[in-house]
């Protein structure tokens, strides 16, 4: 009988090494796996490259992280926290953080490509920015496009409302944002979930991420989303 369920966050994380590459479902701190990324810091492994809508809000356990020397660089939208906390500054300015800023709809369609195996797109975004220097452009009906890399991780750490033993995942609103499709864009899925329920339980037509792209489901009592 499959089941994907494991019990506590140090079972869901067994396996992270040194260097790996994180994707970090959410928006901010909506559909963060947060318990997960707790979990990390316990565990101590170092020189992580996180990919994430947003790095830090500067008081969360990822401003812990980058304390504790845990993050080598991130690929995020929006870098710096927003309470006063500035430990990305002072990382990033003494050259101990690097950064790789890359728009949102950018770094979704990335990781979207990564999920699906695609090659590399061509966007409008970002053309003729500094974010375009170096990479390679082509000019498509008049207008300039710069090409696009796709991104994969070692491990996805993903955040949803409800699971199942198979690893079907549903979501709570606007905390499903990146989560579904880093769900299929890493080596191993890492889902943490507010509540585990039977298969069936949840309508097929309602499954956001299939159990497929899943390979550990850990429930977490304080996830609200």
């Amino acid at each position: 009988m499959i089941d994907k369920r494991v019990q506590g966050l140090a079972s869901a994380i067994e396996g992270i090494q040194d260097g790996a590459v994180v994707l970090v479902g959410g928006f901010g701190t909506s559909g963060r796996p947060a318990e997960l990324l707790r979990a990390v810091l316990e565990l101590g492994v170092k020189d992580l490259t996180i990919v994430a809508n947003n790095a830090t809000t500067g008081k969360d356990v990822v401003s812990e992280m980058l304390k504790a020397n845990l993050i080598r660089k991130f690929i995020c939208s929006f870098p710096r926290g927003l309470y006063g906390d500035s430990i990305f500054d002072e990382l990033y300015h003494a050259g101990k953080l690097e950064l790789e800023l890359v728009p949102q709809g950018t770094l979704a369609e990335r990781i979207r490509a990564g999920a699906a195996g695609i090659g590399g797109f061509y966007t409008r975004t970002s053309a003729g920015t500094e974010l375009a220097i170096g990479k390679e452009t082509r000019e498509l009906d008049g207008q300039l496009y710069v090409l696009e890399q796709p991104l994969v991780g070692d491990v996805a750490l993903i955040r949803a409302a409800k699971g199942d033993r198979l690893g079907n995942l549903i979501y709570h609103r606007g905390a499903r944002i990146n989560n579904p499709v880093m769900a299929g864009a890493a080596k191993l899925t890492i889902a943490q979930v507010a509540a585990t329920v039977e298969v069936g339980e949840i309508d097929p037509e309602h499954i956001i991420t299939p159990g497929i792209f899943v390979n550990r489901v850990v429930e977490v009592a304080c996830n609200r989303d």
